[in-house]
């Protein structure tokens, strides 16, 4: 993808920066780990620190101190997420997650805040419905969806910004279909499939993603919301799906799990306090380099927070690693060898050491 602050390899693993930071990381941080795109989130940026602020620093990436490029999330999550108060065809009425103050946020204001931001890819605002809607739910939140992209497109009038689509229909095929048609039919710089991996299982996820990407074009990139474990995005990968974020890897480095060639690492567990092995190998990041697990064990175990943070640097260098093997065996035609190892040293579901 050539986006405006710079081209972007796909597939590609998309660290998360909800309010403008990767938790515990500095941008010269990601910048060394060869992150090549974050993403960020329109909402909460909305509410703290607020568009005016973002502005006077002439845009997100100045805001942030970061110089590629940036996707921003619409806000459309947060309808999932949140405490609300009204939805409808008009927009969203939130109770604010900092102070309790109503906000509202409908397509038009979405685009306004992204274009104020200044981000490379920005998201129409969707509705995202709940995991346990029934069929009519769904239905209604597919429906509303498509025209909420209709009037997202409408309003995206800028330059040197792209704007994708976003796919719902929940766990229903029919409504999956319907939904990559409508929104196809609009046109956009790439799609996303939203609403899944939110609690569905494992099966109906890829189920899912299998009959969205049927129509999906395949020139334009593909990208799943949400997707963040290994094995999950190397079954993606194989379905044909270009992008992928999750808070997944940073989440678990704060709380002493490693992503490693051989699957998860726990260092809080007491057969690390006196390994005086690197985190990982057959990696080059700076923990692993420096640092044994023996030192960020007594790290976790003093509740030192640099523990949290050479295990955040690792995690991010693991994921951006993955995503440049995975390119690599799809060029020289290995991705199901890779595919196979990793979705089998991830799926056992236990901690190998």
């Amino acid at each position: 993808m050539k986006l405006h602050h710079g081209a972007v390899e796909t597939p590609v693993f998309m660290p998360v920066g909800t309010n403008a930071n990767v938790k515990l990381l500095t941008p010269r941080d990601l910048e060394e780990a060869g992150a090549e795109i974050i993403l960020s989130n329109t909402f909460h940026l909305m509410l703290k620190p607020g568009v005016e602020i973002i502005k006077l620093h002439r845009g997100l990436h100045n805001f942030m101190g970061w110089k590629r490029p940036i996707l921003t999330d619409s806000g459309g999550f947060q309808v999932f997420s949140l405490p609300k108060i009204r939805i409808d065809d008009e927009g969203v009425v939130f109770r604010s997650p900092i102070d309790g103050s109503k906000i509202f946020l409908n397509p038009e204001i979405s685009m306004e805040v992204q274009i104020a931001l200044g981000s490379d890819i920005c998201m129409v605002f969707d509705h995202c419905p709940v995991p346990d809607a029934d069929y009519e739910e769904v239905k209604e939140a597919t429906e509303r969806t498509y025209r909420w992209a209709l009037r997202s497109k409408k309003a995206f009038k800028t330059e040197n910004q792209a704007l994708f689509g976003i796919v719902q229909g929940g766990i229903y095929p029919d409504l999956r279909r319907e939904s990559a048609l409508q929104i196809t039919s609009i046109g956009f710089d790439g799609y996303a499939i939203g609403g899944l991996s939110i609690g569905e299982e494992r099966s109906l996820t890829l189920e899912m993603t299998e009959v969205t990407v049927e129509f999906l074009p395949e020139d334009k990139p593909r990208y799943f919301m949400g997707g963040g474990s290994p094995e999950l995005i190397l079954e993606l990968v194989n379905r044909g799906v270009d992008m992928f974020d999750s808070v997944f890897p940073t989440r678990i480095a704060r709380h002493g799990t490693a992503l490693t060639w051989n699957g998860k690492l726990n260092l809080k567990a007491s057969y690390n306090k006196r390994s005086l092995e690197p985190v990982d190998e057959r990696c080059g990041c700076y923990t692993c380099k420096n640092f044994t697990r023996s030192y960020i064990h007594h790290l976790f175990d003093r509740g030192e927070v640099l523990g949290q943070i050479l295990l955040t640097i690792h995690n991010i260098n693991f994921m951006i690693s993955l995503m440049k093997e995975v390119r690599r065996s799809i060029e020289d035609g290995t991705f199901n060898e890779l595919k196979s190892r990793v979705v089998e040293v991830y799926s056992s579901g236990g901690v190998n050491v």
